[in-house]
C-alpha cells in the first residue's frame, strides 16, 4: 500500500505537533462540557443543585431579630411603660425638660464614643459657641450636632428611609444628588426590618451603621439615629429614647441579636428611668427655687430659673444670654441663688465659674 503523500505544510503541522500518543483524545465540544450550565438558561443558579449553590445570609436578618423580640417580649413590655411615663412627663412638662437631657444624654454618650465633652463645656458651645480648643473642635461639632439632633428636626425615617437618613446625617454634600453608598445599605437593611417593634428598629440601625460605615463619628451618628428612631413609638414627647444616662449598657451589645438585643433592652430601660428620676428631682427642685425666691423683685430671678431648669450648667455669659439680662443682674442673682442653698458653683475658681442646679 502506498503511503499517501504529505504536502510541506501538512510537514511543517506534524513536525510542531509532533506524533499521536495512544492517550491523546479529541478535543471536547463545548456541549460536552457538562459542568457549564446550558446556553438557554435563565439564571446560572438554577443550574446548581442545593449542595453547589453559594450560601447567602443576610447581615442583619429580620427573621434573627424578629424571634429575639419575640423571646423578649416581656422586656419590651416593661421598657414601653417606662417609656410611655417619661414620654408622658415631658409632653406635660417645661420645653426645657427636653433640652436638659439632650445635653447630658450626648455628654455621658462621649465617653463611650471617646470624645469626653463634659456638659458644661457642651453647654457654653452649644450656647454661646465658646470653648472650642484645636485639640478637641471635631469633637464638639459633633456634639453640637448630636444635640440638634436629638431636640429638633425630623426623624431618621420621615419622608422615606434613604432621604430621610441623607438629611438627618448631613451626608447631602453640596450639588451632589446620589445618595450616599452606606446610608443605601442601611436605608435598605432598615425597611427589611418594618414589621419590627422601634425599638428593636432602633437597634438593628445602631449596629448596623456601625458596620456599614467605620471611621471617626459614626458611633455618635449611630446612637443618635436609634435614639431618635426608638421615641417614634411615643406620642411625640419625648423626642428621643435615652441611650446613655445610666451608662453605656445598651451600646456595648454583641454576639447574636438575642444578646444584642436583650442588652439594648435593658440599657435604655435603665437610662429611662434615670431620666424619669432626674424630672423629679428638677421639679422639685423648681418648686423650690420658685418659692425661695418669690421674695425677690425684677423679671430675672424667674427667667433664671427657667435658665437653670433647661441647662444642667450655666455660666454668667450663658446665663446672661438666656435670660437677656444684665451681666450685673445676672451676677447679683447668682450670687443670691447660691447663698439661699438654691445653686452651686463646680469650678471652685475665681474666673469661668459654672453654677448648677443643687438637686
Amino acid at each position: 500500500m502506498t503511503p499517501k503523500s504529505l504536502t510541506p505544510d501538512d510537514e511543517d503541522e506534524a513536525a510542531e505537533e509532533g506524533p499521536r500518543s495512544i492517550y491523546d483524545t479529541d478535543p471536547p465540544d463545548d456541549e460536552d462540557l457538562w459542568f457549564l450550565p446550558p446556553a438557554d438558561e435563565d439564571d446560572p443558579e438554577d443550574f446548581l443543585t442545593a449542595a453547589t449553590k453559594p450560601e447567602q445570609s443576610l447581615l442583619f436578618d429580620p427573621r434573627d431579630w424578629r424571634a429575639a423580640q419575640s423571646d423578649l417580649s416581656v422586656e419590651l413590655a416593661d421598657l414601653a411603660v417606662t417609656f410611655g411615663a417619661l414620654d408622658e412627663r415631658l409632653h406635660a412638662g417645661p420645653a426645657g425638660w427636653g433640652h436638659r437631657l439632650a445635653l447630658m444624654e450626648v455628654s455621658d454618650l462621649g465617653w463611650w464614643t471617646g470624645d469626653r465633652i463634659g456638659v458644661d463645656r457642651l453647654a457654653l458651645w452649644t450656647g454661646l459657641r465658646i470653648g472650642a480648643t484645636g485639640d478637641d473642635v471635631q469633637a464638639l461639632f459633633r456634639a453640637g450636632w448630636a444635640v440638634r439632633r436629638l431636640t429638633t428636626g425630623a426623624t431618621p425615617s420621615e419622608g422615606g428611609w434613604e432621604t430621610g437618613l441623607t438629611a438627618f446625617l448631613d451626608r447631602q454634600a453640596q450639588g451632589i444628588e446620589e445618595v450616599p453608598e452606606a446610608v443605601a445599605d442601611l436605608a435598605e437593611v432598615m425597611r427589611s426590618a418594618e414589621g419590627l417593634h422601634p425599638v428593636t428598629q432602633a437597634a438593628v440601625g445602631f449596629h448596623a451603621w456601625r458596620a456599614f460605615s467605620p471611621g471617626i463619628g459614626q458611633d455618635t451618628e449611630a446612637a443618635i439615629v436609634a435614639a431618635r428612631h426608638a421615641a417614634t413609638m411615643g406620642r411625640g414627647g419625648a423626642l428621643f429614647m435615652p441611650l446613655a444616662l445610666s451608662g453605656p449598657g445598651a451600646l456595648r451589645g454583641a454576639g447574636a441579636p438575642g444578646e444584642k438585643l436583650s442588652a439594648w433592652m435593658r440599657g435604655i430601660g435603665q437610662a429611662s428611668l434615670a431620666a424619669l428620676l432626674h424630672l423629679d428631682r428638677i421639679s422639685t427642685w423648681e418648686t423650690r427655687a420658685r418659692d425661695a425666691t418669690s421674695d425677690l423683685s425684677g423679671r430675672t430671678p424667674p427667667v433664671l430659673i427657667d435658665a437653670l431648669t433647661a441647662w444642667p450648667m450655666v455660666s454668667a455669659p450663658l446665663a446672661q444670654e438666656l435670660t437677656q439680662s444684665s451681666r450685673a443682674a445676672v451676677q447679683r442673682n447668682l450670687d443670691k441663688f447660691t447663698r439661699r442653698g438654691l445653686i452651686r458653683e463646680v469650678t471652685g475658681q475665681g474666673r469661668y465659674r459654672v453654677w448648677t442646679a443643687d438637686l
